[in-house]
């Protein structure tokens, strides 16, 4: 009976079932087979409920929304162009930096595909890019800038985890560099090999972008050093980020109605927040049960049977991850997945940090990894193209992509260096 409702559980997941009544039907059965008392789940929620970090995801949340609105992409995209607009790939350059950003201030990538596309594709193109070169660019766009603060998936890994946010913020500089600068590398030599012409763009001065956009870029910074300085907890610096942008949007660009558009954004913002924390409190009732039923050791002894090195447990690792990226959003993976590959890592000598930065760009990855990538459908319903050919386009920043994460899971000093430090 209870085998006939496990398969009935999954069967109705993959025909659309909510992740988290499918996370809540596991657990209920699991927790039934073994005796144990329901209440045993509402305890959990409660427990969640309880949890002082968990403050900073609708705080954080917010305020990426809040920045999303208004002129703040025009901003930053011309900041970029001052900086980079003289490379023979500098728009290109521009469209990652830029997306790198947002990414980072709102937590989704399909957010920022969905609001940076109609911006960047056209531009792109109008530069003499080709259509599929933008295209390919734009798509896997979105999922740069995971590891730089004040990203969601960060501050989630680590309550899920345990592990310092402020050592994966920390941890997560180099690896987003790496990533970001491999992808601008390459945009570069596309530019020089199709002698994108660089006098044809409008000259953009330094000086004046940097202070019109010096108030929102600031923000990153801002984060990382309160937390890492101990000044502020990660909740209190998402507080201070809120107020920080409210007075930005409203008082200095005076592009924000308190009246008319801020309720709306709230109640958008909230919707995100409130689909995060009814799949945690799934994930951490099924957690609980699969604790009690010894699942994490009895996958770990499994898992030595078949893996015996470090490195054989690392390509595992990145060829489970990526597909988990590919199937599921960020934030599902990070809280269905992360309490079972702490203890095997643990194992197998992995630093918990470390893995968190992989857990962050095999999953970036997975975003546009076909034939299920969310990115890639996400891509292709923004700019009405037909998604075989949104795969074709990605494929060459896949490959860079896939670069990128060899050398931050082979050579993890590029992760600890700075938390070492």
């Amino acid at each position: 009976m209870i085998t006939a409702a496990l398969i009935l559980i999954v069967i109705l997941s993959l025909l659309g079932l909510p992740l988290f009544l499918g996370l809540f039907g596991v657990a209920a059965l699991g927790l039934y087979s073994n005796g144990v008392n329901y209440q045993t789940i509402f305890i959990e929620v409660l427990r969640l409920a309880d949890a002082p970090l968990l403050l900073a995801i609708p705080l954080f949340t917010f305020a990426g929304y809040l920045l999303a609105h208004g002129g703040t992409s025009r901003r930053v995209v011309r900041l970029s162009q001052a900086f980079f607009g003289w490379l023979p790939g500098g728009l290109a350059v521009v469209a990652l930096v830029t997306a790198a950003f947002f990414t980072a201030i709102t937590g989704a990538t399909g957010i920022t595909v969905i609001a940076l596309g109609g911006l960047l594709l056209p531009a792109l193109i109008e530069d003499h890019y080709t259509e599929e070169f933008s295209l390919g660019l734009v798509t896997i766009s979105g999922s740069l800038g995971l590891h730089f603060p004040p990203s969601l998936p960060v501050i989630l890994f680590g309550f899920v985890s345990g592990v310092s946010i402020r050592d994966l913020f920390v941890a997560g500089v180099v690896p987003g560099l790496l990533i970001l600068a491999l992808c601008s590398v390459f945009a570069i030599l596309v530019g020089k090999k199709w002698k994108i012409l660089v006098a044809s763009r409008p000259k953009v001065r330094i000086l004046p972008a940097l202070k019109e956009a010096a108030w929102e870029i600031a923000i990153p910074g801002f984060v990382l050093a309160g937390i890492y300085t101990g000044i502020v907890t990660a909740t209190e610096a998402s507080a201070f980020m809120v107020v920080y942008v409210l007075i930005v949007k409203v008082v200095v660009f005076k592009e924000l109605s308190l009246r008319t558009e801020l309720v709306p954004i709230m109640v958008e913002s909230m919707k995100m927040v409130g689909a995060i924390m009814v799949i945690l409190a799934a994930s951490l009732a099924l957690t609980n049960y699969l604790v009690d039923a010894f699942v994490p050791m009895k996958l770990l002894h499994l898992i030595q049977g078949l893996v015996k090195t470090q490195l054989g447990f690392l390509i595992a690792l990145n060829l489970f991850l990526i597909l988990v990226g590919c199937m599921m959003d960020i934030f599902s993976a990070i809280l269905v997945v992360v309490p079972l590959i702490m203890p095997l890592a643990k194992q197998f000598g992995v630093h918990p940090v470390h893995l968190g930065v992989l857990f962050l760009a095999n999953l970036a990855i997975g975003y546009n990894t076909p034939p299920v990538g969310l990115n890639l459908f996400i891509a292709s319903g923004r700019f009405e193209q037909p998604i075989t050919r949104v795969y074709r386009a990605a494929l060459p920043f896949l490959l860079v992509l896939f670069i990128s994460l060899f050398l931050i899971t082979y050579f993890p000093s590029i992760s600890l260096i700075m938390v070492n430090h």
